[in-house]
């Protein structure tokens, strides 16, 4: 069973608004794939803290670029993939608007 969550407003990462936004599946799915038993299995393997898991599964925390990478190592699931897994379709990214402004 999914549930479709709006994504939640990060202080120091804004992400487009995703009505299918739910991290919880990826992270399921990777428990599913890997053979895993729980949460504190999947931060073993990818060499976090428990806690990150479960603010993940919070949305209190992001699922950042260094952790999709993480995954995909362990996995063999393309970005791509774990994207979509967590209801991330966008097609492009672009930075925001502070990295796009030229020093003085």
């Amino acid at each position: 069973m999914t549930a479709n969550y709006p994504l939640p407003v990060f202080t120091d990462t804004k992400l487009v608004e995703l009505v299918t936004y739910d991290p919880n599946h990826l992270l399921n799915t990777l428990v599913n794939t890997l053979r895993l038993k729980n949460d504190a299995e999947l931060s073993r393997v990818l060499e976090i803290a428990p806690p990150v898991i479960s603010k993940i599964r919070h949305h209190s925390m992001p699922v950042g670029a260094s952790m999709l990478i993480r995954m995909h190592e362990i996995s063999n699931l393309s970005i791509r993939e774990l994207r979509a897994l967590m209801g991330d379709r966008r097609q492009t990214f672009r930075a925001g608007g502070k990295y796009l402004k030229q020093k003085k």
